[in-house]
């Protein structure tokens, strides 16, 4: 099963450009409220630390793939 967003788009790990798994964002997420820094982050998974930003205040990625909407 696929799941879509609003815009009929897939979310998550499902979407064909997707990078990270949700596992990896749900990583992300953690690192950083353990302090790991941005670029830390962004050297291990081998991206930005705007990525890893946006990740982080769930501007990117804030629906996964089981269509569960991550709450603040």
């Amino acid at each position: 099963m696929v799941i879509v967003g609003g815009c009929m788009q897939r979310v998550g790990e499902a979407h064909p450009r997707a990078k990270l798994t949700d596992n990896d964002v749900g990583l992300i997420r953690t690192l950083a409220a353990l302090g790991v820094t941005y670029a830390e982050i962004a050297g291990k998974f081998g991206i930005s630390k705007v990525t890893v930003g946006r990740i982080c205040r769930f501007e990117r990625r804030a629906r996964n793939a089981n269509g569960a909407v991550h709450l603040l």
